[in-house]
């Protein structure tokens, strides 16, 4: 069963999340007041998956995700920033730091549970209404962005185009016709090839070369 640390500075939503995650069959492993916490909470209990709240006292959710998940981070923790406050910056500020997705508080349970999923085997998942706008607002096109080790295959490209769009891989599957395993080999690939290690930096690296905007 996978083991998830709420973190919110605010106890009637960490036992809202408790509630919806528990029915979901999810075990809540502990819940931490604020990003300090959290950070202390999750070297502790090593959970699978971390929710991180972004505006909390001590240490906010951007700076408690960078130092759970960092590049600089030996042993990273899965982290799926859950928030009420859909701005840009935080968004980008708290992939940028290493968190695997992004949802929000009102996306409901079914998306929530399909982004702690995600994170808990390695993928990643962003509320789909934001992803096309926060990756073409923010990931700025850098003519110096990494070059691949191999060049992608026609197919991988399709994938990053449809991934970098926000789909899942369920709709990419329906997008190409192809199965579900399938797109997860042509993920794999992709992340491979580009050194990445997430479907977030992959489509933010989309985004940087143009091959999406």
């Amino acid at each position: 069963m996978t083991r998830v640390l709420i973190a919110d500075d605010q106890p009637a939503v960490r036992a809202g999340l408790r509630l919806l995650l528990e029915t979901q069959g999810f075990d809540v492993a502990g819940e931490a007041v604020d990003g300090a916490d959290a950070v202390g909470a999750a070297r502790r209990l090593r959970p699978d998956v971390v929710l991180m709240d972004i505006r909390m006292p001590r240490l906010d959710g951007i700076a408690a995700t960078r130092a759970l998940a960092g590049p600089d981070v030996e042993d990273p923790f899965a982290v799926v920033v859950v928030t009420t406050f859909d701005l840009d910056e935080y968004v980008h500020g708290a992939l940028r730091a290493g968190a695997k997705g992004f949802v929000l508080k009102d996306a409901g349970p079914l998306l929530l549970a399909e982004a702690v999923r995600a994170a808990a085997v390695g993928d990643a998942l962003i509320s789909p209404r934001v992803t096309t706008r926060l990756l073409s607002a923010f990931a700025a096109k850098d003519p110096h962005a990494r070059s691949p080790i191999d060049p992608l295959s026609p197919r991988e490209e399709e994938v990053l185009r449809l991934l970098a769009r926000g789909l899942t891989n369920t709709e990419i599957c329906d997008e190409l016709f192809v199965s579900l395993g399938t797109v997860k080999t042509h993920i794999g690939g992709i992340l491979t090839k580009l050194g990445l290690r997430n479907r977030v930096e992959a489509a933010m690296w989309a985004y940087e070369t143009g091959r999406v905007g």
